[in-house]
């Protein structure tokens, strides 16, 4: 046991020769169990590989700390009372999240988008937009049939609004719908009106195009709503439907599909012939969108036509005499029936009375008169005017008027120019300006920043590697030849003390040091160096013994 406590002394500053190596400070004392584990073999020649893994290592946290990953839009619209409810969630989930500074959106990274939500829902998060399929579970049973008008009425709002909501412009948004109940009672029903209130995003607004769109929608989710019965209004008061009625946005669609017809035809025939920017072309088309319809009924003069016509004459006289024997025919039997024109026989025209008798003519004529009914339909979209502006670049030759003649017939030819229409065709030709290129600069493109850091990743790598792996590499392998040649120099020494016993008569070979003894490669050589230090020294060896026990004491 004397030998293995001897085979870990403390360094002494009683030696001469050791004496800066046995005084060292407290701090390096604690360090010690370090600088042995550091100094073994095993460590030493496993020092390479940790330095480049260690390198690796600070690489791939250098690029995964500066590669941000993209963030998500949690919910939209909601109340700084919701927010605060769902970032305290986030938290307790273990779910970064981060606050837009600009538009005060919660955002999360776009891979934890869905857990995120997942995660908000099985806690009722968040509480204050509520679905229309929670509102119509919510309904308690046995409710009269007014409660559950309102509930379905605030189930289908909210819907409506959460529909708006997906908007980009929209912020929240708000839906109020005004039905009458349906009654047999009432002769006439009043139409179902509606209210939608958004809230845009800052510096964000909606196009005509865009409210007319949110009227539609609000409309075809309401039976028996018409798009003109919805109002649109922002959070500044102001009335966004009234600008966008029907008829105005297909008057204005119709003009511009016009004026697209046109421009695209003068395009067609002017580009193969100047070349794509050395011109330019404006169409104003003037389209007339009232619609009117007349219908005219004449009679035009001496237009008759004689359809049927009848004549009825009657002739009328004093009878002849009775002559014969009275009372002679009256026992004869009757002649045959034979049938006669019961009416008056007609006389021929121009012919004379019969003496004696008076004639009567009457005439019944029926005549159809001419008549003209002309109905006249003016269509929506009439082309009442058409205005062309042409600008051709003046390049080192000039053209010519009669090339400029040329060009305004084809234009006209294109446009279909009328002049009683009141058409117009201008041409000019001047230099045109240079424009500069206004491409944004590379670094502004996308690519420019995850490049850069990649390629940061890739630099901090190369220099962990320089700075860092490449010296530990070079100091392990200078350590382990320094370690090689001091093994040798140890096996030489022991060596030495092993054969030649008589070290106090000077036949000995090299002295025998602490440092030598902790260096020993193994537990049978660092014993051996103990016993030639104690036969070499043995008082300094006493001195040690009793400075360990010291120590030991103390401690």
């Amino acid at each position: 046991m004397a030998e293995t406590q001897i085979l870990t002394p403390v360094p002494n500053s009683m030696d001469d020769g050791s004496a800066n190596r046995l005084s060292a400070p407290v701090f390096g004392g604690r360090l010690a169990p370090f600088t042995q584990f550091m100094r073994q073999p095993a460590v030493q020649r496993a020092l390479p590989a940790i330095a480049m893994t260690s390198a690796i290592g600070i690489a791939a946290f250098a690029y995964f700390t500066m590669q941000a990953s993209p963030q998500a839009q949690l919910f939209a619209g909601l109340d700084d009372s919701d927010k605060a409810a769902v970032a305290d969630a986030l938290q307790t989930q273990g779910i970064g999240h981060s606050i837009d500074p600009t538009t005060g959106a919660l955002t999360v990274d776009a891979d934890k988008l869905h857990q995120a939500r997942i995660a908000l829902a099985g806690q009722g998060l968040p509480k204050a937009a509520p679905s229309g399929d929670s509102l119509i579970a919510a309904l308690p049973m046995g409710s009269s049939r007014a409660i559950e008008g309102e509930a379905l009425r605030s189930a289908r709002e909210a819907d409506l609004s959460r529909t708006i909501e997906t908007i980009d412009a929209v912020k929240s948004a708000r839906v109020h719908v005004a039905a009458a109940e349906p009654s047999l009672f009432v002769r006439e029903d009043k139409p179902a009106t509606a209210s939608v209130m958004l809230t845009l995003q800052n510096g964000r607004s909606l196009s005509d195009g865009q409210v007319q769109a949110i009227r539609f929608l609000v409309a075809s989710s309401i039976p028996g709503m018409n798009a003109d019965q919805v109002s649109v209004i922002d959070q500044r008061g102001a009335l966004l439907s009234d600008t966008a009625s029907g008829s105005d946005m297909k008057a204005f669609q119709l003009q511009v599909q016009v004026e697209d017809r046109f421009r695209r035809a003068l395009d067609t025939l002017l580009g193969p012939m100047l070349g794509a920017g050395n011109y330019t072309v404006e169409v104003h088309a003037d389209v007339d969108m009232s619609e009117s319809q007349a219908t005219r009924e004449s009679f035009p003069e001496n237009d008759r036509a004689l359809t049927s016509e009848q004549i009825t004459r009657s002739t009328s006289g004093t009878s002849a005499p009775a002559v014969g024997i009275p009372g002679a025919l009256s026992n004869q039997p009757p002649q045959a029936t034979t049938i006669t024109a019961t009416g008056p026989q007609p006389v021929p025209v121009g012919a004379p009375p019969a003496p004696g008798t008076e004639s009567n003519e009457n005439a019944a004529r029926a005549y159809e008169v001419g008549r003209e009914i002309s109905v006249t339909h003016s269509p929506q979209g009439k082309l009442r005017r058409v205005s062309v502006a042409v600008a051709l670049n003046q390049g080192k030759k000039a053209l010519t008027q009669a090339d400029l003649t040329k060009i305004d017939n084809l234009v006209k030819g294109a446009i279909g120019f009328d002049a009683t229409r009141g058409d117009l065709v201008a041409i000019n030709q001047r230099p045109f300006v240079q424009v500069e290129d206004t491409a944004p600069a590379f670094y502004d493109q996308g690519w420019f920043l995850p490049l850069v850091k990649q390629v940061g990743a890739i630099l901090v790598a190369l220099l962990a590697f320089l700075f860092v792996g490449r010296p530990m590499i070079r100091a392990a392998k200078e350590r382990a030849a320094k370690r090689i040649a001091q093994h040798q120099e140890l096996e030489a020494s022991l060596l030495a003390a092993t054969d030649r016993p008589a070290l106090a008569s000077g036949q000995h070979g090299r002295e025998i040091t602490l440092e030598m003894i902790e260096q020993a490669p193994s537990y049978e050589a660092r014993a051996n160096l103990v016993r030639a230090f104690v036969r070499q020294d043995s008082a300094r060896a006493a001195l040690v013994v009793r400075h360990l026990m010291q120590e030991g004491a103390r401690a």
